[in-house]
């Protein structure tokens, strides 16, 4: 069986964020496959933009930043220039300026640093589950899956654990921006540019960097300066240093990114537990190096960054369609990772699917998540600690998707387990 069929009918508007709401319209990304692979949408609320629906299309225009670049923005929204220099990040930069400013954190996260985190993840692990699973009805993505990278992120960074939770919901606020669940201030509801400036177009965002600002000053009182935050405001080898509002973006985008994809990732391992319940058994017999092959398929299945945009530099050809200088274009990961051609069965859940090509993290190009090792160990040890406990889950209510076309996840996930 499948772990979730799509309601949607084939023909969702993508700029529209209520045509998430139910999940991810996979029946129109389908029909886009095989139909039109570079599609076009016209936008009442900006520029439209166009469509890379498949697999090999995203991958192969992916690694080419020449012709597509990020330096415009990564989200479908329009912004001036003015406003992309205020909000960007290095995510919203090109080689050689993105490779500059990668390499002085990528180091922090490498997958020998990060499988030195192994016990500490564990450890939190045990403790979440000691707590939840007693009670055996709760929402799993309020009480599992949100407490894990929350807490692992204040382990990387170095926050107070007591600020946490505060964090975490200020991220919400910037990454779910769309979502009246997590924010007052909704993108497509604000009838003010008076956060223009800010990441995310959010208030949040203020907030967030007067707490960095007093975090730095904190460590450097203390004689603390090392760790991730402190990489970043190194000086370079030609001896020039982030800006304010550069590490102001980078911090929150930390905040934000460092916990939501690898939440609604391990959202979406509960769901594929819940409807394909022999998959529990199968981490249980840990055959056939299952632990190697799963947590890329739960990534894979998950797909919680569902697109990311980028720019025409110079006029191509793709499909028979003309793309022109300074037009949108939206590389849709989440459809690309369904992509009938390249993975069997797309719309089940294989735990033992290899090879897996993914491209939940960007893959192809150089954007690759710097976080893709912490996020496949985390959920490699919640799965591993997970089975050990619990023979069964079952659905205890509907499920709830978050209202936006960027991020895709479950954000409310009521279920009943039963306990080994």
């Amino acid at each position: 069986m499948t772990v979730w069929v799509p309601l949607d009918n084939g023909q969702a508007d993508l700029s529209d964020y209520d045509s998430f709401v139910d999940g991810p319209p996979h029946n129109t990304f389908a029909r886009m496959r095989r139909e039109d692979p570079i599609s076009w949408t016209e936008w009442d609320k900006g520029k439209g933009f166009w469509n890379v629906t498949r697999y090999e299309d995203i991958w192969k225009l992916n690694g080419n930043y020449k012709l597509l670049s990020s330096a415009r923005g990564i989200r479908m929204e329009d912004q001036s220039y003015e406003e992309y220099l205020a909000r960007r990040t290095f995510q919203e930069t090109d080689p050689p300026e993105h490779t500059k400013t990668r390499i002085k954190v990528a180091g922090a996260f490498t997958r020998t640093v990060m499988n030195q985190y192994e016990d500490q993840i564990r450890d939190i692990c045990k403790d979440i589950l000691d707590k939840v699973l007693p009670l055996q009805e709760f929402d799993a993505t309020k009480e599992i899956a949100r407490q894990l990278p929350m807490r692992m992120l204040g382990r990387i960074i170095g926050l107070p654990e007591s600020d946490l939770e505060w964090l975490v919901s200020k991220g919400d606020e910037l990454i779910a921006n769309t979502d009246p669940d997590f924010t007052s201030h909704l993108l497509d509801r604000m009838d003010t540019d008076e956060f223009r400036m800010m990441p995310f177009n959010s208030p949040a965002g203020m907030e967030l960097y007067h707490y960095a600002k007093d975090l730095m000053h904190a460590k450097e009182k203390a004689g603390d300066t090392e760790g991730i935050l402190h990489m970043i405001l190194r000086p370079a080898k030609d001896g020039t240093v982030i800006k304010e509002n550069e590490f102001r973006n980078f911090f929150c985008l930390l905040v934000a990114a460092g916990n939501d994809t690898t939440r609604y990732s391990i959202a979406a391992a509960i769901h594929a537990f819940s409807q394909q319940p022999e998959s529990l058994q199968q981490l249980r017999e840990d055959k056939d190096g299952i632990w190697e092959t799963a947590p890329d398929e739960i990534i894979r299945w998950a797909s919680p960054t569902m697109y990311f945009r980028r720019t025409a530099t110079e006029d191509f050809e793709m499909h028979g369609k003309n793309i022109r200088k300074g037009d949108k274009v939206l590389y849709w990961f989440v459809s690309g990772n369904r992509d009938e051609t390249v993975f069997d069965d797309p719309f089940r859940v294989n735990l033992y699917r290899f090879p897996n090509r993914h491209m939940a993290f960007g893959q192809g190009g150089p954007h690759l998540c710097l976080g893709i090792w912490l996020a496949r160990l985390e959920i490699k040890i919640l799965m591993q600690e997970f089975c050990k406990r619990v023979s069964r889950v079952d659905l205890n209510g509907p499920i709830r998707f978050l209202r936006s076309n960027f991020i895709g996840g479950i954000k409310t996930l009521p279920v009943r387990i039963d306990l080994i």
